[in-house]
């Protein structure tokens, strides 16, 4: 019932709104006089929020503040447009937000998100939208708030398994802290296995650029990460290397025509004892793009192909490594809080030495709300 009376008393106010102005509320086309009509007796005229003896209703634990560049920037415009368009319901946030599909049209909504984001002020923010899917393998450029836990199997009978559990927090603007700690299941010659974690990473990337035009929604990203992985696992049981080594790598990412994206990684990595391992040079690319249902609501399927490539750099004697990973990112919950990737990774070189490996990983977007929220 809360919805809808908010959903009348906004189409009421538009129809006022365009009654003055001698125009129909279809005819509104300027993104601040539609916030003003329909939006501020909520969300204020800061967007900070309405003066809850006004609001008519508790604000939930989601009710946002567009003025707070730490809470709106991450957040994706077509994530905003669904919202706008279908209700709060449609992206698993709470159903007070009504739905305005069946008063306004699909220009108006754009204008309107386009005033949304006015409300920042800081344009040193980096905008959500150019947070593209996660790669299997390529690190991407935008600052994280996640969870990742990643997998990787032989494809033909398992043997060798190993993955990685991530933490990646956001540091203001545009920086991130990374721990990941991988661990491995091996076999031995026994046909006993070997169980445990490797060596733990810790890294901070920090964003040096990025650029989103709201006109062509295009954009790039660009940051620099290091990191150094920590001897923790046992060189015994063949789960570290048994020196410290230090990553250093680049991250680049493209916004294409039609929800397309395309991520580039470089970097070296540099062990401190050279007799326990090669510096390697490395190069990642990985070429997708978004398909979302419902007009940005539903669930979004991001098919992606990768291309990864390293080559040990400091014996001489190295031979550069290729590799080929299709994969397919799609979202689980309303939210899109909750994502699942799954892929195959295929040897272009050293065939007959290396298998192909099936390659999964689970994301937990943990600042859009908790495991079992928003589904």
């Amino acid at each position: 019932m809360r919805c809808l009376l908010l959903l009348f008393v906004a189409m009421m106010a538009l129809s006022a709104h365009g009654a003055e102005s001698n125009a129909r509320p279809r005819d509104i086309r300027d993104g601040r006089t539609l916030y003003q009509a329909a939006c501020t007796g909520c969300h204020g005229d800061a967007g900070s929020g309405g003066a809850r003896a006004d609001l008519g209703f508790t604000p939930p634990e989601t009710f946002p503040d567009f003025s707070d560049c730490a809470q709106a920037t991450p957040e994706q415009d077509v994530a905003w447009r669904a919202m706008i368009r279908e209700g709060g319901r449609a992206r698993g946030f709470s159903e007070i937000m009504p739905a305005f599909g069946d008063a306004l049209d699909e220009s108006q909504i754009v204008s309107l998100v386009r005033h949304l984001r006015s409300f920042c002020r800081d344009p040193a923010w980096p905008r959500g939208d150019l947070n593209i899917p996660k790669a299997l393998l390529t690190e991407k450029a935008f600052p994280e708030d996640e969870v990742v836990l990643s997998m990787g199997a032989d494809a033909h009978r398992l043997r060798a398994v190993d993955g990685e559990l991530g933490y990646e927090h956001r540091l203001g603007r545009a920086a991130q802290l990374e721990i990941a700690v991988p661990f491995s299941s091996l076999p031995e010659s026994t046909g006993a296995r070997e169980t445990g974690v490797g060596d733990v990473a810790i890294g901070l990337k920090r964003v040096l650029h990025s650029r989103f035009d709201d006109s062509t929604t295009r954009g790039s990203i660009f940051a620099l990460q290091g990191e150094v992985s920590l001897p923790t696992g046992s060189t015994k049981r063949g789960l570290g290397s048994g020196t410290p080594v230090f990553t250093v790598f680049g991250a680049y990412d493209q916004l294409l025509p039609g929800r397309g994206f395309l991520q580039l990684q470089g970097g070296v990595d540099m062990p401190t004892d050279s007799s326990k391992g090669d510096t390697t040079v490395f190069l990642r690319s990985a070429l997708g793009f978004s398909v979302a249902g419902r007009s940005g609501g539903g669930r979004t399927w991001s098919p992606m192909i990768e291309l990864a490539g390293e080559r040990p750099v400091s014996s001489g004697r190295g031979e550069t490594v290729w590799d080929l990973a299709p994969g397919l990112q799609v979202t689980l919950s309303a939210r899109q809080h909750i994502r699942l990737a799954v892929g195959w990774l295929k040897p272009l070189t050293q065939r007959s030495e290396r298998e192909s490996r099936l390659l999964a990983y689970v994301l937990w977007d943990w600042a859009d709300g908790g495991l079992l929220e928003g589904w």
